[in-house]
């Protein structure tokens, strides 16, 4: 932890923000050389989507093989931080890291966008966490006086939606599915990560988002305030 918080320092990165310290004692890391401010500064956070409760773009980076099943777009370092260079420019992104012996998990996962990968020699694809930090905010920060060549479009004037739009777009569908029955007939193992992933791939801005929560909200008041129970009642097939 401390490596990381020198490495964003070094690189002049200054929000930290850590899910679930492992060490009680982080903030005194002896490795964090002339970043003791911002360790001290560090933000602590009871779940991820929490942490990235005001994002606009959230990646995570995984050693690729590990999660074949992510079900994310998956960039090697040098594409990807290109994409976050130019959205860092007028956006707010999260760059999510995880345990050195774990990783991130599937569902930490399902709060990403993408995911960003370092080609790392897969016999030994897994990094210490201060290098892993270290590398990617280089890759950051290294072509920061280029000029960025970005096409002007439609798609540049939609406000993309936060991290907890799209969270609760995805809560309040899966209530919607829980009343309609339809979770009776199709369990899940992690519905919640999987309706969250959905809401991702969907790829609406702010204003749509906002749209079809007042859709989804209308349809689950009418569900529970129909006669009888609404959970009870499953569709035919």
């Amino acid at each position: 932890m401390g490596a990381a918080a020198r490495a964003m320092s070094n690189f002049g990165f200054s929000d930290l923000r850590v899910v679930r310290p492992y060490e009680a004692a982080f903030r005194d890391a002896r490795s964090a050389v002339g970043a003791s401010t911002l360790m001290q500064e560090a933000r602590e956070f009871a779940t991820v989507a929490d942490a990235v409760v005001d994002c606009r773009l959230v990646v995570g980076t995984s050693a690729g093989s590990r999660h074949r099943d992510a079900q994310h777009p998956i960039y090697r370092l040098e594409a990807g931080a290109k994409q976050l260079h130019q959205t860092l420019a007028h956006e707010r992104v999260a760059l999510l890291f995880g345990s050195e012996k774990f990783g991130l998990s599937n569902d930490d996962m399902s709060h990403c966008h993408w995911l960003l990968h370092i080609p790392a020699r897969p016999e030994h694809a897994s990094m210490n966490l201060g290098q892993a930090v270290a590398l990617c905010l280089y890759e950051l920060v290294r072509d920061d006086g280029a000029p960025a060549q970005v096409l002007r479009s439609a798609s540049m004037d939609r406000q993309p939606a936060t991290a907890a739009q799209t969270e609760m777009l995805a809560a309040v569908a899966l209530e919607m599915l829980e009343l309609s029955g339809y979770l009776a007939r199709h369990p899940r193992a992690n519905m919640q990560a999987e309706m969250r992933r959905l809401v991702l791939r969907l790829q609406a801005d702010s204003k749509d988002t906002e749209a079809l929560l007042g859709m989804l909200r209308q349809a689950v008041w009418k569900m529970r305030n129909a006669d009888g129970s609404a959970a009870e009642r499953v569709p035919p097939e």
